[in-house]
């Protein structure tokens, strides 16, 4: 992924808290894929421990751990005034889940299951705020995407899009390219327990067409959407 090797000279730290084997499994490969380092522990108390005294850049964590919940590892991590950025990533989609876990210090909260690519991109997003070393921007091609206020550019002519607009677009800008699956996009924009319409997908990414170009957004039949990353010029006639 391009975004990550220009960015990423040295490898960032990530620490993986989580108990289930299998999702470790497949964050730590995908991680390590994207360019990360990745320590991985399955308990709290071991978790909280090496987040303390390791030189980690950001901690990945899980809510319903043994020994320690979640919870209680971003709780300490703050009362210890250690300000490293944690993502949260658990099966548990509640809003008070959400508000409780950003209100004890978490720098973000993502629903299992996520895509690999969106996980990436959060964690270097979550890092830049904490550094300060960015302007806490993602690109891919033509798109310019602002994480706060979810302000969007195409060649520099901003568009105006509305917050689900915004929210359906940020998946495939954070995927850099990457196909993203239609579930993944409900489940991003819309929450893990979506069972709204499920032709709410494409009335969205036709809308963000009309809005960007009708270029922008590909469909891949069972696959799923990505962007292009460059601007496809019509021919005449």
């Amino acid at each position: 992924m391009a975004f990550a090797t220009e960015v990423l000279c040295v490898p960032m730290r990530v620490l993986l808290i989580e108990d289930d084997p299998e999702v470790t499994r497949v964050v730590v490969r995908g991680l390590e894929g994207e360019g990360f380092s990745v320590d991985a522990v399955a308990d709290g108390v071991d978790g909280l421990w090496q987040a303390t005294e390791g030189n980690f850049d950001v901690v990945v964590l899980d809510l319903l751990l043994p020994s320690l919940s979640g919870y209680r590892v971003c709780e300490s991590l703050r009362e210890r005034n250690n300000a490293t950025p944690v993502v949260v990533l658990t099966a548990k989609s509640g809003e008070y889940d959400q508000i409780d876990l950003l209100d004890l210090g978490a720098d973000d909260f993502l629903t299992k299951p996520v895509s690999i690519k969106v996980l990436a991109a959060r964690i270097r997003a979550a890092v830049r705020r904490a550094t300060g070393s960015s302007t806490n921007q993602l690109s891919h091609g033509s798109i310019l995407f602002e994480l706060e206020g979810h302000r969007c550019w195409r060649d520099g002519e901003e568009i105006a899009l509305t917050k689900k607009e915004s929210e359906v677009l940020y998946v495939l800008v954070a995927a850099a390219g990457s196909s993203v699956s239609r579930r993944e996009i409900e489940r991003a924009a819309w929450g893990v327990d979506f069972e709204g319409d499920p032709g709410s997908v494409d009335v969205y990414i036709n809308r963000l067409r009309k809005k960007l170009g009708s270029d922008l957004i590909v469909n891949t039949r069972g696959v799923g959407f990505h962007l292009t990353s460059k601007r496809v010029i019509p021919r005449d006639g």
